[in-house]
């Protein structure tokens, strides 16, 4: 039982994280310099689950396929989304939950775009930093009070 519920818990994470990755696609993916993938407001919930790291790892993977920026975003992207979710399921505290991905992806992503796109590597970190702070801190942290209410009942062996 508990094996099926790490897995169905991941499968779900994974779909919403592509479903909103795909249905906000035009902000999703750095074509631009400004990247605001509303589905990262789901790096908080390795906080709630481990089941949410394989989760993320899949749905970045899964939506990154979609990716304008090719194979490198796939390999980059997922890898990125996988150290950052690990991270914040060992961050000592609920506020800190979401800075991994924050971190994380500014850097690795922001390191990619500026490969890619040639754009200056301080602004493409700074882009992409301010998009995953404004989706993990922003909406993340509003998951996150809604999530407080119902944890129990969605994740019943996780910690919160």
């Amino acid at each position: 039982m508990k094996n099926t519920r790490f897995l169905v818990q991941a499968a779900v994470i994974a779909a919403i994280y592509v479903v909103l990755t795909l249905l906000f696609s035009p902000i999703s993916f750095g074509e631009s310099l400004i990247e605001f993938r509303v589905s990262e407001m789901l790096t908080v919930l390795p906080f709630y689950t481990p089941a949410a790291i394989p989760g993320l790892f899949i749905g970045a993977l899964l939506s990154n396929l979609f990716s304008p920026v090719g194979p490198i975003d796939v390999f980059l992207g997922s890898l990125a989304s996988l150290i950052a979710a690990f991270l914040s399921r060992k961050m000592p505290k609920k506020a800190l939950v979401p800075l991994p991905p924050v971190l994380v992806n500014g850097v690795i992503i922001g390191g990619m775009l500026h490969y890619v796109y040639h754009f200056p590597l301080w602004i493409s970190v700074l882009s992409v930093t301010a998009g995953q702070a404004v989706t993990c801190y922003g909406l993340g942290i509003v998951l996150m009070l809604v999530l407080d209410k119902y944890s129990k009942y969605l994740f019943p062996s996780g910690r919160s």
